[in-house]
């Protein structure tokens, strides 16, 4: 299970993994217990982060897309097997089914590992979409244009985090800064490897 979650997976979506936990975590910690609140779940597969937020925050209005439309029967699926009703599924690439839409906060766990990594063809990842583990030579393709794309839906002071290989945090945090986001850092999981990072975003009048 995922956050307590009874999860169906297939191989249109990725087996939730356990330091995946540690975005939901820093998710929750950003969004106030009681208040209305609006959030975002990029490459949603199959609901894990979404729906681990939105039983969490049962007064948050979740938004959940991916490009799969497998992945999102499947995540349909495990909403419904949870009466989790506070979360939309949306078919669609990244942000791009949200045009004109903000949110208070914007979670990832986006494709990060590099595309000649030997690693994709060994154990559960050979089971799994490679469209949803690989993304370009140094596995940071997804990640810059969620960076990039994230800004211009967020609500000022907004939060975005997502989750990144072990060796990425440092780049991670420099595309932050480079994008104009705010209290950027990094976050380390159980095995003190950085996992997750994130920053906030006031957008500047004059940009």
């Amino acid at each position: 299970g995922f956050w307590s979650l009874d999860l169906e997976v297939n191989p249109a979506t990725l087996i939730p993994r356990p330091e995946t936990e540690l975005l939901v975590e820093l998710a929750l910690q950003r969004l106030p217990p009681v208040a209305v609140c609006s959030v975002a779940d990029l490459g949603t597969g199959s609901g894990a982060i979404a729906l681990a937020i939105a039983r969490e925050r049962p007064h948050a209005w979740v938004v959940a897309t991916d490009a799969s439309a497998a992945a999102l029967a499947v995540a349909q699926r495990n909403a419904q097997r949870h009466a989790i009703g506070n979360v939309a599924f949306v078919h669609g690439d990244w942000l791009a089914p949200l045009a004109g839409q903000h949110f208070d906060l914007i979670v990832s766990n986006p494709p990060y590992i590099e595309a000649a990594d030997p690693h994709l063809a060994q154990g559960d990842l050979r089971h799994e979409p490679a469209g949803a583990l690989a993304s370009g030579s140094d596995g940071l393709d997804d990640i810059r244009r969620i960076v990039r794309d994230a800004r211009a839906h967020l609500h000022p002071g907004g939060w975005l985090l997502f989750e990144h290989g072990w060796n990425q945090g440092a780049a991670a945090c420099s595309l932050l800064a480079e994008a104009g986001y705010a209290e950027v850092f990094t976050a380390q999981d159980l095995e003190s490897r950085d996992r997750v990072s994130g920053g906030s975003y006031f957008a500047r009048l004059n940009s």
